[in-house]
């Protein structure tokens, strides 16, 4: 009888399978991201100056206060799997709650910056849009493209983050048994590697 009860009590766990699932998955992202990136580069390059003129018209200081935002967040997270490590499960869950509120923070920062691009009439299919040229028209359509889906991912990654944060404080994520937090955190920080990669391509050019 105690056989029976030590092998309903053992979970099988593949740490191993899970990270290499995760990985694979995050392949994934790039590969989706990179093909963006690559019909942004061809654009670019037939667009220069038109691609130039139109990034004027976005907000350098929205783009780099959500990059500092990320940025933070990122160690914010990284600094939620080291605490939890170390045995230490409040520090971890108030590092993972202010990994949220950064998230929320950057997806507030861009509801602000796209509200102004609409106000003034720069959105797809505006006729405002439509009277400028053919590279400002495929900038602006990259740009809500990409961000846009970026965005749908930081919504992502706050529902996953806060599932951590919830399994953490049920115990269900410990110092023993941090995998899924430890994946949680390599999608966010996938987050903001792309971001890093946005910033300069929408906002830096010259």
């Amino acid at each position: 009888m105690s056989s029976i009860d030590h092998s309903a009590s053992h979970v099988h766990r593949d740490d191993v399978g899970s990270r290499l699932g995760m990985w694979l998955f995050l392949f994934t992202e790039l590969i989706l991201f990179g093909g963006m990136f690559l019909v942004y580069s061809i654009y670019r390059f037939n667009y220069q100056q038109e691609f130039h003129l139109a990034a004027k018209e976005l907000n350098t200081l929205f783009g780099a206060l959500n990059t500092i935002i990320l940025l933070t967040s990122s160690l914010t997270m990284a600094l939620s799997i080291t605490a939890l490590q170390k045995n230490q499960k409040g520090l971890s869950i108030f590092l993972q709650s202010v990994t949220i509120l950064f998230a929320l923070a950057f997806m507030v920062n861009k509801f602000f910056e796209w509200s102004a691009k609409f106000h003034h009439g720069i959105f797809p299919g505006s006729e405002t849009l439509l009277e400028k040229s053919n590279g400002e028209i495929l900038f602006f359509g990259l740009y809500y493209i990409m961000t846009g889906l970026h965005g749908l991912h930081v919504i992502i990654g706050v529902v996953l983050i806060g599932v951590m944060t919830y399994f953490t404080s049920k115990n269900r994520i410990t110092s023993d048994n941090y995998v899924r937090l430890e994946s949680a955190g390599l999608y966010w920080h996938l987050v903001d590697i792309i971001w890093i990669f946005l910033f300069p391509l929408f906002y830096l050019i010259t």
